[in-house]
């Protein structure tokens, strides 16, 4: 698009809107950082978008943006060495593990680094103890693997090469560069510190949890032929993940977290399906995820829908919700390399669905009952949603703003419950033959105005302008 037409459409939003935008901001949607998921580039590079998920393209470049503004990471950042002495090994304390000095002996006041290493220390579930952050290798990769994915996305959605040089320079600073690279491995992950202690658990293996975003955004840049993602670069992370490879499916203690029965088993083998769809081994990621599936996956899910072994914990709202994230994102994994686990039912004949029926029908109490959201999404969009039961749910308790959230692009066919559709005054439909309730089922309700179907008109007319004047607005 010329520059000249550029600019009229953007005087033309701005004419028409002036007046809301003095009275109300455009819809900034805080960064989510959702428990994982797995993007199918495919989709993506074909850019058949319904009109519906423009708020959410919006909201992708909005936290592209602002995630990039934070990088690079690395794991040579932290202020704590490891025992290993060597600041490129991955480091982190486990969470809920707090000092007991009381029998330590000592008679004056410890300092933190004696209390590390003196102090036996016990588990106290689903409590996080607050300096378990003063190493933060753990919320450093959860940003780059946001960042990659966000940043892989806002580049297919425009072209726009400074997304796709982010994500070079984000994955180069991690895993290639020889001065800020993580060694690879997670021998000191959820550290267990005490006299006895100093060494990684298997819990750790969880920390890298979210490479199947990583992935997702490294696969869009290389399948897309991004120039700022070379070969170079490439070659160097596949070899840097084949040695993690190796290190995932050999070590005592990443095969400790592989035989876990609740989340943790089912993220391992999140990432490890992941990591070898990275290094093209579709075959062994297949065969990852058929493992997960016929193994631990059948005993998850009790024959009322809940998941026992989540249900057991402190935070069962958080740990349902957890474990559906992994579940769904390991079926999103066979999905793409030809493994079909959506109808797969357990030893109780119950299905992914069914765990997610149930969990809806759960009260969060003092927990984020927002966690579970994009898992609603996700299976409305897979399942169907006849009846509207879903985009009802998210409408009650999610509210109106839910077509904003990134993940409603990818988790498609599901209904907008007409909030966009409505204000952009357009007759298309988001829903096929796999989605019940479309945007202008009156089932769903509707929403007051307040000014915000304004707003969404505004931002319509931007995407009809293309989702780089999206991205100049926004930046």
């Amino acid at each position: 698009m010329g520059s000249s037409v550029l600019r009229a459409a953007l005087s033309a939003v701005f004419s028409a809107s002036l007046s809301v935008l003095f009275l109300q901001p455009l819809p900034v949607r805080s960064l989510t950082s959702y428990a994982n998921d797995f993007v199918d580039p495919a989709f993506i590079l074909a850019k058949n978008f319904s009109n519906v998920t423009v708020e959410a393209q919006a909201t992708i470049v909005q936290w592209a943006q602002d995630l990039a503004s934070q990088g690079p990471w690395s794991v040579t950042n932290k202020s704590v060495t490891p025992p290993s002495g060597d600041k490129h090994d991955y480091m982190s304390w486990a969470p809920y593990s707090w000092p007991d000095c009381s029998k330590a002996g000592n008679t004056t006041e410890l300092t933190p680094e004696q209390i590390w290493t003196t102090c036996p220390y016990v588990t106290k579930d689903g409590q996080f103890n607050p300096d378990g952050r003063l190493i933060n290798d753990v919320g450093e990769f959860g940003d780059l693997s946001d960042a990659v994915l966000y940043n892989a996305l806002a580049w297919a959605l425009d072209g726009n090469a400074v997304y796709s040089s982010n994500v070079a320079k984000f994955v180069n600073t991690w895993f290639v560069d020889p001065a800020t690279s993580m060694n690879p491995n997670l021998n000191y992950a959820q550290l267990a510190r005490g006299p006895n202690g100093q060494i990684g658990q298997h819990t750790g293996v969880l920390d890298l949890k979210c490479m199947s975003k990583l992935v997702s955004g490294v696969l869009i840049l290389r399948e897309g032929k991004a120039a700022e993602w070379t070969s170079d670069i490439d070659t160097q992370l596949t070899n840097w993940t084949n040695s993690y490879i190796d290190w995932l499916t050999t070590a005592k203690i990443a095969l400790e977290e592989e035989a876990a029965t609740n989340n943790h088993g089912s993220f391992y083998y999140n990432q490890l399906a992941a990591l070898q769809i990275l290094v093209g081994d579709k075959d062994g990621a297949k065969q990852t995820i058929e493992k997960y599936f016929t193994g631990i996956y059948m005993n998850q899910i009790a024959a009322n829908g809940d998941q026992p072994l989540e249900s057991a914990r402190t935070r069962p709202y958080h740990y349902r919700a957890y474990n559906l994230a992994a579940m769904i994102t390991n079926a999103k994994l066979g999905q793409y390399v030809g493994y079909d686990a959506w109808n797969l039912t357990t030893s109780k004949g119950t299905t992914i669905k069914s765990a997610l029926d149930y969990a809806i029908t759960q009260q969060a109490g003092d927990e984020a009952a927002s966690e579970l959201w994009p898992n609603v999404v996700a299976v409305g969009a897979i399942y169907g949603d006849d009846g509207g039961k879903y985009a009802q749910f998210m409408l009650k308790n999610a509210g109106s703003t839910y077509p904003e959230d990134a993940q409603f692009l990818w988790n498609q066919p599901f209904s907008d419950s007409g909030l966009v559709k409505g204000a952009a005054g357009n007759n298309s439909t988001s829903g096929s033959k796999n989605n019940g309730a479309t945007g202008t089922d009156p089932s769903v309700g509707t929403v007051p105005d307040n000014g915000a179907s304004a707003i969404r008109s505004c931002w319509t007319v931007l995407a009809a302008a293309g989702v780089t004047a999206i991205s100049l607005i926004l930046s």
